[in-house]
Protein backbone atom coordinates (compact mmCIF):
# COMPACT_ATOMS: atom_id res chain seq x y z
CA UNK A 1 0.00 0.00 0.00
CA UNK A 2 2.91 2.33 0.75
CA UNK A 3 4.19 1.85 -2.81
CA UNK A 4 0.82 2.85 -4.28
CA UNK A 5 0.59 5.96 -2.10
CA UNK A 6 4.10 7.05 -3.04
CA UNK A 7 3.49 6.43 -6.74
CA UNK A 8 0.11 8.19 -6.65
CA UNK A 9 1.68 11.19 -4.89
CA UNK A 10 4.43 11.45 -7.48
CA UNK A 11 1.98 11.08 -10.37
CA UNK A 12 -0.31 13.67 -8.78
CA UNK A 13 2.53 16.20 -8.62
CA UNK A 14 3.42 15.43 -12.23
CA UNK A 15 -0.14 15.80 -13.52
CA UNK A 16 -0.68 19.06 -11.62
CA UNK A 17 2.47 20.53 -13.15
CA UNK A 18 1.79 19.21 -16.64
CA UNK A 19 -1.91 20.09 -16.82
CA UNK A 20 -1.44 23.40 -15.02
CA UNK A 21 1.40 24.24 -17.40
CA UNK A 22 -0.80 23.38 -20.38
CA UNK A 23 -3.51 25.67 -18.96
CA UNK A 24 -0.95 28.47 -18.56
CA UNK A 25 0.34 28.02 -22.11
CA UNK A 26 -3.26 28.11 -23.34
CA UNK A 27 -3.89 31.28 -21.34
CA UNK A 28 -0.84 32.94 -22.90
CA UNK A 29 -1.78 31.75 -26.40
CA UNK A 30 -5.29 33.11 -25.96
CA UNK A 31 -3.93 36.44 -24.76
CA UNK A 32 -1.61 36.57 -27.76
CA UNK A 33 -4.46 35.74 -30.16
CA UNK A 34 -6.52 38.57 -28.69
CA UNK A 35 -3.71 40.99 -29.60
CA UNK A 36 -2.97 39.56 -33.03
CA UNK A 37 -4.70 39.70 -36.40
CA UNK A 38 -7.23 37.21 -34.97
CA UNK A 39 -8.50 39.84 -32.51
CA UNK A 40 -11.52 40.51 -34.72
CA UNK A 41 -12.54 36.86 -34.58
CA UNK A 42 -12.05 36.59 -30.83
CA UNK A 43 -14.27 39.60 -30.23
CA UNK A 44 -17.24 38.33 -32.23
CA UNK A 45 -20.50 37.61 -30.44
CA UNK A 46 -20.34 33.91 -31.31
CA UNK A 47 -16.83 33.56 -29.88
CA UNK A 48 -17.81 35.45 -26.73
CA UNK A 49 -20.79 33.11 -26.19
CA UNK A 50 -18.53 30.08 -26.57
CA UNK A 51 -16.00 31.61 -24.20
CA UNK A 52 -18.66 32.30 -21.55
CA UNK A 53 -20.01 28.74 -21.88
CA UNK A 54 -16.54 27.25 -21.39
CA UNK A 55 -15.82 29.57 -18.50
CA UNK A 56 -19.05 28.55 -16.81
CA UNK A 57 -19.45 24.86 -17.72
CA UNK A 58 -15.96 23.75 -18.71
CA UNK A 59 -14.83 22.61 -15.25
CA UNK A 60 -16.67 19.25 -15.39
CA UNK A 61 -15.20 18.66 -18.86
CA UNK A 62 -11.70 19.36 -17.54
CA UNK A 63 -12.21 16.99 -14.60
CA UNK A 64 -13.57 14.16 -16.78
CA UNK A 65 -10.86 14.71 -19.41
CA UNK A 66 -8.34 13.14 -17.03
CA UNK A 67 -10.18 9.84 -17.43
CA UNK A 68 -9.68 9.88 -21.20
CA UNK A 69 -6.66 9.22 -23.35
CA UNK A 70 -5.58 12.04 -25.63
CA UNK A 71 -8.20 14.62 -24.66
CA UNK A 72 -6.88 16.03 -21.40
CA UNK A 73 -4.19 18.20 -23.00
CA UNK A 74 -6.70 19.72 -25.39
CA UNK A 75 -9.22 20.33 -22.58
CA UNK A 76 -6.63 22.04 -20.37
CA UNK A 77 -5.27 24.15 -23.24
CA UNK A 78 -8.78 25.19 -24.30
CA UNK A 79 -9.70 26.05 -20.71
CA UNK A 80 -6.67 28.32 -20.56
CA UNK A 81 -7.10 29.90 -23.97
CA UNK A 82 -10.76 30.61 -23.23
CA UNK A 83 -9.78 32.18 -19.89
CA UNK A 84 -11.62 29.82 -17.55
CA UNK A 85 -11.44 31.49 -14.13
CA UNK A 86 -9.00 29.84 -11.71
CA UNK A 87 -11.68 29.33 -9.01
CA UNK A 88 -13.49 27.07 -11.48
CA UNK A 89 -10.44 25.49 -13.09
CA UNK A 90 -8.37 24.56 -10.02
CA UNK A 91 -10.98 22.30 -8.34
CA UNK A 92 -11.43 20.46 -11.66
CA UNK A 93 -7.66 20.12 -11.99
CA UNK A 94 -7.23 18.84 -8.42
CA UNK A 95 -10.13 16.37 -8.65
CA UNK A 96 -9.39 15.09 -12.16
CA UNK A 97 -5.66 14.92 -11.46
CA UNK A 98 -6.25 12.90 -8.29
CA UNK A 99 -8.44 10.42 -10.18
CA UNK A 100 -5.82 10.13 -12.93
CA UNK A 101 -2.99 9.59 -10.43
CA UNK A 102 -4.89 6.91 -8.49
CA UNK A 103 -5.89 5.02 -11.62
CA UNK A 104 -2.39 5.03 -13.06
CA UNK A 105 -0.77 4.25 -9.70
CA UNK A 106 -2.96 1.22 -9.03
CA UNK A 107 -3.41 -0.16 -12.55
CA UNK A 108 0.07 0.88 -13.67
CA UNK A 109 1.80 -0.78 -10.73
CA UNK A 110 -0.33 -3.87 -11.19
CA UNK A 111 0.64 -4.19 -14.84
CA UNK A 112 4.31 -3.63 -14.03
CA UNK A 113 4.22 -6.34 -11.33
CA UNK A 114 2.56 -8.81 -13.69
CA UNK A 115 5.13 -8.05 -16.38
CA UNK A 116 7.97 -8.37 -13.88
CA UNK A 117 6.74 -11.79 -12.73
CA UNK A 118 6.17 -12.91 -16.29
CA UNK A 119 9.72 -12.01 -17.32
CA UNK A 120 11.22 -13.47 -14.14
CA UNK A 121 9.38 -16.79 -14.28
CA UNK A 122 8.76 -17.25 -18.02
CA UNK A 123 11.25 -15.09 -19.90
CA UNK A 124 10.57 -16.64 -23.30
CA UNK A 125 6.82 -16.12 -22.90
CA UNK A 126 7.37 -12.50 -21.87
CA UNK A 127 9.62 -11.79 -24.84
CA UNK A 128 7.13 -13.46 -27.18
CA UNK A 129 4.29 -11.38 -25.71
CA UNK A 130 6.20 -8.13 -26.20
CA UNK A 131 7.10 -9.16 -29.76
CA UNK A 132 3.44 -9.88 -30.55
CA UNK A 133 2.39 -6.48 -29.14
CA UNK A 134 5.07 -4.68 -31.17
CA UNK A 135 4.09 -6.51 -34.35
CA UNK A 136 0.42 -5.72 -33.76
CA UNK A 137 1.23 -2.02 -33.23
CA UNK A 138 3.33 -1.96 -36.41
CA UNK A 139 0.54 -3.70 -38.32
CA UNK A 140 -2.05 -1.18 -37.15
CA UNK A 141 0.22 1.72 -38.13
CA UNK A 142 0.90 0.21 -41.57
CA UNK A 143 -2.83 -0.40 -42.12
CA UNK A 144 -3.68 3.19 -41.18
CA UNK A 145 -1.05 4.59 -43.53
CA UNK A 146 -2.49 2.64 -46.43
CA UNK A 147 -6.08 3.51 -45.54
CA UNK A 148 -5.47 7.29 -45.39
CA UNK A 149 -4.09 8.81 -48.59
CA UNK A 150 -1.30 11.33 -48.21
CA UNK A 151 -2.04 14.97 -49.04
CA UNK A 152 -0.14 14.68 -52.34
CA UNK A 153 -2.27 11.73 -53.46
CA UNK A 154 -5.50 13.51 -52.54
CA UNK A 155 -4.51 16.58 -54.58
CA UNK A 156 -3.52 14.41 -57.58
CA UNK A 157 -6.88 12.62 -57.52
CA UNK A 158 -8.83 15.91 -57.43
CA UNK A 159 -7.06 17.28 -60.54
Amino acid sequence: MHKIALTAGALYAIVLLRAGGTFAVGWLAGAGARRSRFAGRTSSAKFRRAERAIQRWGAPVVAVSFLTVGFQTAANFLAGSMRMPLPRYLPALFLGGAAWALIYATAGLGVLEVLGRLFAEHTALGVAGVAVLLLAACGVMAYRRRAVPSSGEAVAEES
